[in-house]
This record gives structure tokens, C-alpha cells and sequence, in this order.
């Protein structure tokens, strides 16, 4: 069963009510809750310790909050097997070596005694999963379990709660607001608006014949389902790239991140980076911003070798180039104000006053459109969509003429996605920036890139523009890529 809706639509809540995990504000008022004939609102906390993890496992949505970060990964999944089963420590850590195999996992000796500060989103995700399914629980609640993975990840997670469902018999709610994963996966579907379900039905009628509007919405903001209009071609400039990357080698030690890499941007277009977990891209991103030095190759940014700047000219092109985060929790500082951190960049790098920097901020937020009610709240006090809008706000604030975007809308749903896409390009129109554009999704990657990176273990497998690379690919890696983009999946 697949719930879908938008962020604030209640999805989450449906799933912390079910395990009783709810925030102390929160009370049930109405409706019960039973699991195999038991009623889990009225069941004692000893009875609830011995259901979670045993008869319900929950894949939590976000992992950098979800995980001790004093503990071996290994020693968190195995506590739910010292919880739950007689099982000796030699057991449990060959139970634990399996797991971490299952979820995709390479070395799983060495990951077993790793921090979590030392994996990846998607690897934290996949250690999140691994607990979640330890025990074959006959009820999986999976809050976003894929929204921080690539797509081939992706597709081995959800093939491995496919096979877990069908081997032990597990049902598994899934909250997601990937609506071509919950095509490819789902039997039934939930879609939620505003704390109520606006449709209940079989995925392949829901898809096929949706009732509601809200519903055709979804659909029609899918970047899986439904191409945007083609934007106009730009015109070819014989000038020198704003960007220019040649033969970049970066190392970590003894290990080779980036190998011999090498692409160019043009001046107002924009140029995709895809590659799974650990392929590079977050070390390419740091190295491009000038943050890590590369053993061998360049970065140019408009003609201009970065590694042999002056300080001055590092200054100002930290101004001209700004990074806009995958997480805008983690980037934007809780103890701000919305108008101090958007402030921020104004102080730092304009001598204007005050007058000059009020009018500045009114413009920013007018252009991500966002209202002037948010100036005065906190990150936490506003959606999703709403912080990643006040990072670009943030980005923008500088006037650059680049913007290195990393998973920027990885974690929003469709419509919200659709909606700063949409704002990407009109941004890019209207201000003539040039993007570097890092994500795990083709399907977004083909809507706003011009040209496009393919890169797996620090090497660069295809380069080109991304229609032709969509349409003909060369690299038996791209070919991989494309086949595991969920909604192209057959009906079974």
C-alpha cells in the first residue's frame, strides 16, 4: 500500500499514530488502530516494545537524524536482534555481515565498525533499511526509504522489500512522494490532501483513470510521467566557457575520487552530474568551488586558473560562485531568522546600508516568491519547498553568476519540485546564471540540463548533451541508469 500526497499532507502522521510515536501535542481522537487483532492505542508500553521491531519495522525518512553518531553502524543493527533474539554475539554479527550485503553494501567486514559520519546519505539510508527488515516483521512502515538513493540503490532496496514482502509474507506501508515508484511497487494506493484521502484505488486504476483532480495534478507535475516544453535553443556562443574542468585527479589518500575528468559550461545553460553514491560527484563539487585541491588537472571559472588565484580574487569569485546544499536543514542555521540568513551574504559582501539591504531582501524573496509573512520565522517553522527557496534566496543574494546546485530537490515532492524547477528556469532566463546541476534523478536531470556528466567511481563514463545521451546511450553504465528509473516498470 503506497500513501501519497504532498509535504503536510498527514502521510507521516498516519505512519507515528501507527507505531505511537506521535509528538506529545498530538493525541487520537477518533478511529482505532489494530494490528492482527490488536489495538495499539490501547496496548501497554511492554507490549509496545515487544510489536516495534518485531511485528513492525519502520524505515525512518531522514538518516543524519536517525542514527547514533557514537556507534558502529553495525552495533546499531544489531541491537534490534539482541532486543528481540536469543541469538548469540557470533550470530548476530554473521545476521548483521548478511544484512549489510542485502541492502547493497560493499565490504561489509569494514562498514560494520564505520560511523555514520563516515557513509553517505544513501548509505545511512540503506543501514536504516537493514534494521528495519532484520527481523522480517509482518508490517514494514517505509517513511521516504528511497529519497536520498540513486536509482540502481534504489532499485535493489525496493526489490529487497519486494522479495522480504513475498518470501515472509510482510505487508508494507509505503509513504512516498515518488509517484513512479509507488506505480512500479505499490498493489494499492492512498493519495492524502490537507489530513483526508481525496482517492483510494488499485495502482493500475488510479494511474490509468484517476477521480480526483488533485490526483491528475500529481500526475501531471511527475517529471516520470510528463515531459515539461522543450526550452528554446540557446544560442551556440564561440566565446570560452564560464566553466572549464581538464583532466581533474583528486585523491583521498590512496584512493583515487576523481580520475582524469573532464567537461565544460556555457555561459547560461545548465550542465547535469549524475552518478550513484560514491561515485565522486560531492568530491568534484568541493574541488569545483576551489575547497579541495586536485593532485593533477584545472578548474577554470571564466578563464581563470582557481588554484592560483590571490586571496582577493578567490574572494570575489566565492561571491560570483555560490553553492546551494542538498539539505537546507543542515545548511540553513536554526538559530536565525529567515531575514538574518538571507541577510547575511548582503553584509558580507556589500558595503550599502541598511535602506539598500531591506530593499534587497524584498527583491530576493519576490524572486524565489516567497511571502514577507516567512522574515521573521525560523527553518523550522516553514516546509520543505519553503527552505529550499530561502537557500536560493541565500545563493542569490550575492548576485553570482553560477550557482553549483547538489541534490537540490532530491527530497520535495512532485508539485513543490515542479514548481522550483520551474523557478530554476525562469531564474536562469531572467539572470542569465549558469548552473552545475548534481543529482540521482534522471528524469529531473533531463528537464533542466543542457548538458550532461555520467560518472561512476570517480570516472566520467559519458559527456555530452543529455538528449542525445537519454536517446542513444553509449556506456553499458548509462544504459544501467536508464533502466532503473522507476514508472517504466511493466504491469504484473
Amino acid at each position: 500500500m503506497a500513501l501519497i500526497g504532498e509535504s503536510g499532507s498527514g502521510k507521516s502522521t498516519v505512519a507515528k499514530a501507527i507505531i505511537r510515536l506521535l509528538p506529545s501535542n498530538a493525541r487520537l481522537t477518533h478511529g482505532t488502530i489494530t494490528l492482527n487483532g490488536i489495538s495499539l492505542p490501547d496496548a501497554t508500553p511492554r507490549s509496545l516494545n515487544a510489536i516495534r521491531g518485531r511485528q513492525i519495522g519502520f524505515i525512518p525518512q531522514d538518516p543524519s537524524n536517525s542514527l547514533d553518531p557514537c556507534l558502529p553502524v553495525g552495533k546499531q543493527i544489531e541491537e534490534v536482534l539482541r532486543l528481540h533474539t536469543p541469538q548469540s554475539r557470533a550470530e548476530r554479527r554473521g545476521h548483521v555481515l548478511h544484512l549489510l550485503e542485502h541492502v547493497g553494501f560493499s565490504e561489509p567486514e569494514r562498514r560494520f565498525s564505520q560511523f555514520p559520519h563516515e557513509l553517505s546519505g544513501g548509505m545511512k539510508q540503506r543501514v536504516l533499511i537493514a534494521i528495519a527488515v532484520a527481523l522480517a516483521a509482518p508490517l514494514i512502515i517505509a517513511d521516504e526509504p528511497t529519497s536520498a538513493l540513486d536509482v540502481t540503490i534504489q532499485s535493489q532496496i525496493l526489490d529487497l522489500l519486494d522479495r522480504l514482502r513475498e518470501e515472509s509474507g510482510s505487508s508494507v506501508l509505503m509513504i512516498t512522494h515518488d509517484l513512479a515508484v509507488a506505480r512500479d511497487r505499490a498493489h494499492d494506493m492512498i493519495v492524502m490532501q490537507h489530513g483526508q484521502i481525496v482517492e483510494r484505488n488499485t495502482s493500475r486504476t488510479l494511474f490509468e483513470n484517476p477521480q480526483s483532480p488533485y490526483t491528475r495534478k500529481l500526475l501531471a507535475d511527475s517529471p516520470a510521467f510528463h515531459a515539461r516544453p522543450a526550452t528554446p535553443e540557446r544560442p551556440v556562443s564561440d566565446a570560452r566557457p564560464v566553466i572549464q574542468v581538464q583532466d581533474l585527479t583528486v585523491a583521498h589518500g590512496s584512493r583515487t575520487a576523481i580520475d582524469r575528468l573532464s567537461f565544460s559550461v556555457q555561459r547560461g545553460t545548465t550542465h547535469g552530474i549524475i552518478g550513484e553514491s560514491g561515485s565522486g560527484k560531492t568530491t568534484l563539487l568541493r574541488c569545483l568551488m576551489g575547497l579541495i585541491p586536485p593532485q593533477s588537472g584545472s578548474v577554470h571559472i571564466n578563464g581563470k586558473d582557481i588554484f592560483s588565484e590571490t586571496s582577493t580574487e578567490r574572494r570575489q569569485r566565492l561571491r560570483s560562485m555560490q553553492l546551494v546544499y542538498q539539505n537546507p536543514w543542515s545548511s540553513l542555521d536554526p538559530r536565525l531568522t529567515i531575514r538574518q540568513i538571507i541577510e547575511e551574504p548582503l553584509r558580507n559582501h556589500f558595503s550599502e546600508g541598511k535602506v539598500w539591504r531591506n530593499a534587497r531582501l524584498h527583491e530576493l524573496l519576490e524572486s524565489v516568491r516567497l511571502p514577507e509573512a516567512l522574515l521573521d520565522r525560523y527553518s523550522s517553522e516553514i516546509s520543505g519547498g519553503q527552505c529550499q527557496r530561502v537557500a536560493l534566496a541565500r545563493a542569490l543574494a550575492a548576485k553570482p553568476d553560477i550557482l553549483v546546485l547538489d541534490e537540490f530537490v532530491s527530497a520535495l515532492d512532485v508539485t513543490v519540485q515542479a514548481r522550483i524547477l520551474d523557478l530554476l528556469s525562469e531564474l536562469q532566463k531572467e539572470l542569465g546564471l549558469t548552473f552545475v546541476f548534481v543529482s540521482h534523478d534522471l528524469a529531473v536531470v533531463r528537464l533542466i540540463a543542457d548538458t550532461l556528466s555520467v560518472i561512476r567511481h570517480g570516472k566520467q563514463q559519458e559527456y555530452g548533451d543529455v538528449e542525445q545521451i537519454i536517446r542513444e546511450p553509449a556506456s553499458p553504465y548509462t544504459k544501467m541508469l536508464l533502466q532503473a528509473i522507476p514508472g517504466k516498470r511493466i504491469w504484473k
